[in-house]
């Protein structure tokens, strides 16, 4: 440490699995298309929920949902195309999210494989984030973990590209989408534009009031800026766009909010 307080740290094993999965993604034909939804009545069922049940419902989950019931009528979005040049297109939507809970004390975000989303409800999901937010805390890595950090970069990188070489693996370990949010982390909107290796990922942004005319009258609205990301080498401009109108439909209608708890 010097004299003026600065100090060197070592470089967290972590931190080089992220170095390597955003120089792998950056190689990849992504397209990036910037949204305002309205999610007014969305959260006003959430605040309805929490008044009748005393639990705060998770806006990731109902978000995780609407995508997955969109991917579900638009489902060569929840695929990808393999070395050979074929397009694995997969029945069960598995989203991957970024579930923030404690590693060495410090408030992180962990990915958390959501399975099957499309066939579950949004209370269903919210338990399983719940869960996967209140498990042990995942500071220490595995042996064989550890040891492939310390492989040279050119090697770990080949990981991150399974989804070209192996889809159906790729699936098993890290899901078929990706839902990552920076909203909580900083008031108000703005958008966020991040590479990724999945064909099709969210990123949510932040949350303002803005005017906006409903029925012909001016009403403050609450808008929700996303970010939805494309593999352009596997979907085309036409059906991307008709897959962002339905999850739109799907977010602005607050569906799967009025679904009864599960037993």
């Amino acid at each position: 440490m010097s004299d003026r307080g600065d100090r060197i740290e070592p470089f967290p094993a972590r931190r080089r699995g992220t170095v390597d999965y955003m120089r792998t993604a950056g190689r990849r034909s992504n397209v990036h298309g910037l949204l305002e939804v309205d999610v007014t009545e969305a959260r006003r069922r959430i605040e309805a929920i929490e008044a009748e049940t005393g639990e705060s419902l998770s806006f990731t989950a109902f978000l995780v949902c609407c995508l997955a019931r969109a991917l579900e009528e638009h489902p060569h979005l929840n695929a990808y195309r393999d070395w050979r040049g074929r397009v694995h297109v997969f029945e069960a939507v598995d989203v991957n999210v970024l579930v923030e809970t404690t590693v060495r004390g410090e408030r992180m975000g962990v990915p958390h494989v959501i399975r099957g989303a499309n066939e579950r409800s949004v209370r269903s999901i919210h338990d399983e984030i719940r869960a996967a937010q209140a498990a042990r805390d995942p500071a220490n890595l595995s042996p064989l973990a550890e040891l492939g950090f310390r492989l040279p970069g050119f090697v770990r990188r080949l990981v991150w590209r399974l989804p070209q070489w192996f889809p159906e693996r790729w699936k098993a370990m890290a899901g078929t989408v990706a839902v990552t949010s920076v909203g909580m982390f900083g008031g108000g909107g703005g958008w966020v534009i991040s590479p990724t290796n999945y064909t099709l990922q969210l990123t949510v942004g932040g949350i303002s009031e803005q005017p906006r005319v409903v029925d012909g009258e001016l009403r403050a609205r609450e808008l929700l800026d996303l970010t939805v990301t494309f593999d352009h080498d596997v979907v085309d401009g036409a059906p991307g766009t008709r897959f962002v109108k339905r999850l739109r439909e799907h977010i602005e209608a607050a569906d799967g909010l009025d679904t009864p708890r599960e037993p």
